[in-house]
């Protein structure tokens, strides 16, 4: 089976981890910890960088430092992983869904003022599966209604706006370091920021909200969200890497443009002029009029060997937020996406062969 996605690990990561357990500092302090936060937001052009236990939880924690709480409401895109709207709903707050870009496929700049409230707080853009949204555009909304910007550049690690890294436009940035991510720590998350305040609230309340001039001493309601040294040992062999990887990715989607630019009813991944995608799926779109339907194509490739995914649901249509929205775009994406495989490790003797099953069958 070819995955959908792996992670690539070599020595300098076994080498690091090997350094941490040997140092005995194996939970969330240690040298490595400092290091990576350091690296991350020194690559990404950002001034603080504060290392959690997944991305998830830096979403979270960005919301809860910029005092997002019941009564608020908090936009995102529909067409995204369902943890983006559950940390808006952790705070309280009502996730409110925006509709899709039809051409790259991130929320939709030109649909945001029409859900604005007078309770609005927040806007969190998804830049999804790699490629940037318009911050330009969303931060003048954001500008206009004095809301806050938080990035969810999960899945989009050293992606860029405007020749500038994503993770350095918003209030925060949250990044995550899953397994299947362009960098990983197995499990691990970051929220970058220019602001030192809300650096500084950020790391309290990462470590219960402890008072960090008392022992034990918490001021605030915080939560357990510190990555371990561990993990951080694995980034900071992963971070050095992560411009060779990002080179890889953008091959491997030049290989499958040019196999599959004959091919009958399918979409390729966008890239805007004003962007730089990194591919962290390659994803396509199945016109339903041609050959096979996306569902029939994601079991025809596993009968062959070949591991995809859908796109995300509509996170307006799971059920606890199902309210009968209609969302167009997002729902039509979502009806359309695959992930094909993706990983760094591919070969181009693999891409060559998830081309040809999939032109067989389109």
């Amino acid at each position: 089976m070819i995955p959908v996605a792996e992670p690539s690990l070599g020595k300098e990561e076994r080498l690091n981890l090997l350094k941490a357990f040997d140092s005995g500092w194996i939970s969330s302090k240690g040298s490595f910890l400092g290091e990576f936060e350091k690296s991350f937001s020194g690559y990404m052009g950002v001034d603080f960088g504060v290392a959690t236990v997944n991305g998830t939880s830096a979403l979270h924690l960005a919301l809860t430092a910029l005092g997002v709480g019941k009564g608020d409401e908090v936009l995102v895109p529909s067409l995204t992983f369902v943890s983006t709207a559950n940390v808006v709903a952790y705070t309280g707050a009502k996730p409110v869904f925006v509709d899709s870009h039809p051409g790259y496929w991130c929320i939709d700049p030109e649909k945001i003022e029409g859900k604005i409230t007078e309770n609005t707080k927040a806007i969190i853009p998804v830049h999804l599966y790699g490629h940037p949204c318009d911050m330009d555009a969303i931060n003048d909304i954001a500008h206009d209604h004095n809301l806050y910007v938080i990035e969810d550049a999960a899945e989009a690690h050293g992606a860029e706006y405007k020749n500038r890294k994503l993770g350095s436009f918003g209030d925060v940035s949250c990044f995550s370091f899953y397994g299947n991510k362009i960098i990983t720590t197995g499990e691990g998350g970051m929220c970058l920021t220019n602001n030192e305040e809300l650096d500084e609230r950020m790391r309290i309340l990462r470590d219960h909200g402890t008072n960090p001039s008392k022992h034990y001493w918490c001021d605030v309601t915080g939560f357990n969200y510190r990555m371990t040294n561990l993990q951080a040992a694995i980034g900071c062999a992963q971070i050095e890497k992560l411009d060779e990887f990002i080179e890889k990715k953008r091959e491997n989607t030049a290989l499958y443009n040019k196999l599959l630019e004959d091919a009958q009813g399918i979409t390729p991944p966008p890239e805007e002029k004003w962007a730089k995608n990194v591919y962290w799926m390659y994803s396509i779109l199945i016109e339903k009029e041609y050959g096979k339907t996306r569902d029939q194509l994601i079991n025809h490739l596993k009968e062959n060997g070949i591991e995809s995914r859908p796109f995300f649901p509509p996170t307006h249509k799971l059920p606890m937020y199902d309210k009968g929205e209609t969302i167009k775009i997002a729902e039509e994406l979502s009806k359309k996406g695959i992930n094909l495989p993706s990983s760094v490790n591919l070969t181009s003797k693999e891409i060559k062969y998830v081309a040809e099953t999939i032109k067989a069958a389109c």
